[in-house]
């Protein structure tokens, strides 16, 4: 992933992820999500559809779109799984971006658990369709 598209991930907290249902057609779903490396990390409830439909296909793909003119955007793809251990760290950060908030105190994974929150992940293995992007040194 080079700079441009990661200094834009990092400034934009929502994007729309595509999963593939059973039948073969596409879900879209609005998301929160966190850059990490070269991993996007969004927390979920396991029993919602796009948690099913990575934990059966193993692909994402994910567009994200920023809010002024010109509208930069940039769509991602990979290999996606849904984590449950070690969750506690991301869904804090994440929680942070939501509230545009100081990063709180991680849960730990069986609190999650509990709530039946996992983390999506998708890695990020090709991009496209960016535009409008430009790196800041």
């Amino acid at each position: 992933m080079d700079d441009a598209v990661a200094q834009f991930l990092d400034t934009i907290p929502v994007g729309v992820l595509a999963t593939i249902r059973k039948d073969g057609r596409p879900r879209q779903s609005t998301v929160y999500f966190l850059r990490d490396g070269d991993r996007i990390l969004m927390s979920t409830e396991s029993k919602r559809g796009k948690a099913r439909d990575v934990e059966r296909t193993g692909y994402a793909s994910m567009c994200v779109q920023g809010v002024e003119k010109p509208f930069p955007c940039v769509t991602l793809e990979g290999s996606a799984r849904i984590l449950r251990e070690g969750v506690g760290e991301p869904t804090a950060r994440i929680v942070a971006r939501i509230l545009d908030a100081p990063v709180g105190e991680a849960q730990t994974d069986e609190a999650l658990a509990a709530v039946d929150r996992v983390i999506l992940e998708l890695t990020v293995e090709r991009t496209y369709g960016a535009s409008y992007l430009e790196a800041k040194t």
